[in-house]
């Protein structure tokens, strides 16, 4: 057993950081949304929102957001049409912390990974406020295809970034790639 365990251990400690680093942060995010009742929408969402229309008022539109205070949720109007409505899930924090848990899982040494996660986090917000802004426009303008542009494109698109910046963590600067590394 003892020989099971060295072999698989690598794998092992990564599945361990993972899933802890995941239920803290899903624990403490679910804490910090618990907060909201009385408002029932966070701040983040909000600030998505918000963030999400000030973008798109950068070009010669007229883009709004409008709070449902009975519901959970933000309406975004583009060009005076209801495009979109903002959900605490639009706002990408489950995204950023599915993110954090695999850099830390391959953690480096802490200044790098603390920069990385930082910097990705931050990648992943404004590029989720661009997919939003981006939904919205093709949303109104190909309306037919909101199941294909919210269910398959925009996914792989943000899930892509994820993705790419996860392989650029593992090949440059985390601890993996120091003792992999040809010399």
């Amino acid at each position: 057993m003892k020989k099971y365990f060295i072999r698989y251990k690598p794998f092992l400690l990564f599945l361990t950081k993972f899933f802890l680093t995941f239920i803290i942060l899903t624990v403490l995010y679910q804490g910090f949304l618990g907060s909201f009742e009385d408002h029932k929408i966070d701040s983040i969402t909000r600030l998505v929102a918000r963030n999400t229309e000030q973008l798109l008022n950068l070009f010669p539109t007229d883009a709004g957001i409008e709070e449902n205070k009975a519901e959970t949720f933000i309406t975004l109007i583009y060009n005076h049409k209801y495009v979109a409505r903002i959900i605490e899930g639009c706002n990408a924090i489950s995204v950023i912390i599915l993110f954090i848990s695999f850099i830390v899982s391959f953690s480096g040494k802490v200044k790098p990974t603390m920069l990385f996660i930082f910097g990705g986090s931050i990648v992943i917000y404004i590029l989720n406020v661009l997919r939003i802004a981006m939904l919205s426009v093709l949303i109104y303008h190909f309306p037919g295809q909101v199941s294909l542009l919210h269910g398959v494109f925009f996914p792989l698109f943000i899930y892509g970034v994820v993705f790419i910046l996860w392989v650029i963590w593992v090949r440059k600067f985390s601890l993996y790639a120091k003792n992999t590394a040809v010399t």
